[in-house]
C-alpha cells in the first residue's frame, strides 16, 4: 500500500529535514531489547517531547502537573524511517491507550482499534454484559432450578468471552518488510504460548513498524521511552529509555523484524 508522502506527512510522518543535518544513517537496525539510541533517535524523541510539553489538543494526567489523582504515565515509542521518496524522519505511537482514546494527531493508529464505534467488540460486550445479569437474576431467584440454570448460563459466558477473545486475537495480524502477514494467535502458537497475553500488540514498537511496512517506509532505528510518574513502579522513570517488553513483544517483533539488518544483542551477540 503506497500513500504520497504530503499526506503522510500531515498525518503521522515527521520530516526530521535541515535538523538533520550532518547526521550519519544507522548501518542497522537497533536490536530492540538492549540498545544504545542512536543520534537520529534521540532527535525524534527530543522533537515528541517537545510535542508532549506544548500540545493542547488531548489532556492525560501523567503525574507531571502536581495532580495525584489517576496517574498514568505512558510509554511512548519513536522509529526514525525513510520514505520512498528517500525522506528522513519519524513515527511516533503510544503503547495502549492515551486520553481514552486510540486515536491522535502524531502518533500512528493501532493495528485493531477495539473500541471503534459499531465494531463487533462492543457489540460482543453488551453481550456478556446481558448474561451476568441473568445469572444475578437466576441467583436471586433461589428456585429448584436455579443451579442448574446458573450453571449453563455460566458455560455460556464462558464460551461466548473465550469466543469473544479469539475474534479479537484474529483482528490482529502483523507484518514484516517481506509482507508476509501473521496473525496474534499464530505468532504466540510458534512461540509455545497457549495464548497471547493481554495487551499484545498494543505496544508502541508494533505499531510503528506496522504502519511503516503498511506505507513502504524503511525502518533505519527506534527507541521507547517513559513519560511521566507512575504510581504503581519505582521501575517507570519520567524521560528514561526502556527496551522492547518480552513477554509481549519478542515473538511479534521476531515475525516484524524478520529480514532486518539488525544491530547484535550487546549481551549474548546474537538477534532475535
Amino acid at each position: 500500500m503506497s500513500t504520497s508522502l504530503s499526506s503522510i506527512t500531515e498525518a503521522y510522518f515527521t520530516p526530521f529535514r535541515d535538523a538533520a543535518a550532518g547526521y550519519i544513517l544507522p548501518e542497522k537496525f537497533t536490536f530492540p531489547f538492549d540498545y544504545e539510541p542512536h543520534p537520529l533517535s534521540l532527535l525524534a524523541v527530543s522533537m515528541l517531547q517537545s510535542h508532549l510539553e506544548t500540545q493542547n489538543d488531548w489532556t492525560h494526567n501523567f503525574g507531571l502537573s502536581g495532580d495525584p489523582e489517576n496517574i498514568i504515565g505512558k510509554m511512548f515509542g519513536v522509529l526514525v524511517v525513510e520514505t520512498e521518496e528517500h525522506e528522513i524522519g519519524y513515527l511516533a505511537a503510544f503503547s495502549g491507550k492515551l486520553a481514552g482514546g486510540n486515536h491522535h494527531a502524531r502518533f500512528v493508529p493501532p493495528i485493531f482499534d477495539g473500541v471503534a464505534e459499531g465494531g463487533f467488540l462492543n457489540a460482543g460486550m453488551t453481550e456478556l454484559s446481558r448474561i451476568n445479569e441473568a445469572i444475578k437474576t437466576v441467583e436471586l431467584d433461589k428456585s429448584n432450578a436455579f443451579e442448574l440454570e446458573v450453571k449453563d448460563l455460566k458455560a455460556l459466558r464462558k464460551s461466548h468471552s473465550l469466543s469473544l477473545q479469539n475474534a479479537i486475537f484474529d483482528q490482529y495480524s502483523f507484518l514484516n518488510q517481506a509482507g508476509t502477514r501473521k496473525s496474534l494467535r499464530d505468532i504466540f502458537a510458534d512461540a509455545c504460548y497457549k495464548n497471547p497475553p493481554a495487551g499484545a500488540g498494543e505496544c508502541a514498537a508494533p505499531k510503528l513498524l506496522q504502519y511503516a511496512f503498511l506505507h513502504n517506509m524503511k525502518p533505519l532505528a527506534m527507541a521507547e521511552f517513559w513519560w511521566g510518574m507512575s504510581p504503581k513502579s519505582d521501575f517507570w522513570k519520567h524521560r528514561q529509555f526502556y527496551p522492547a517488553c518480552r513477554e509481549k513483544c519478542a515473538p511479534i517483533l521476531a515475525h516484524m523484524l524478520a529480514g532486518i539488518d539488525m544491530e547484535a544483542n550487546p549481551r549474548h551477540n546474537h538477534v532475535i
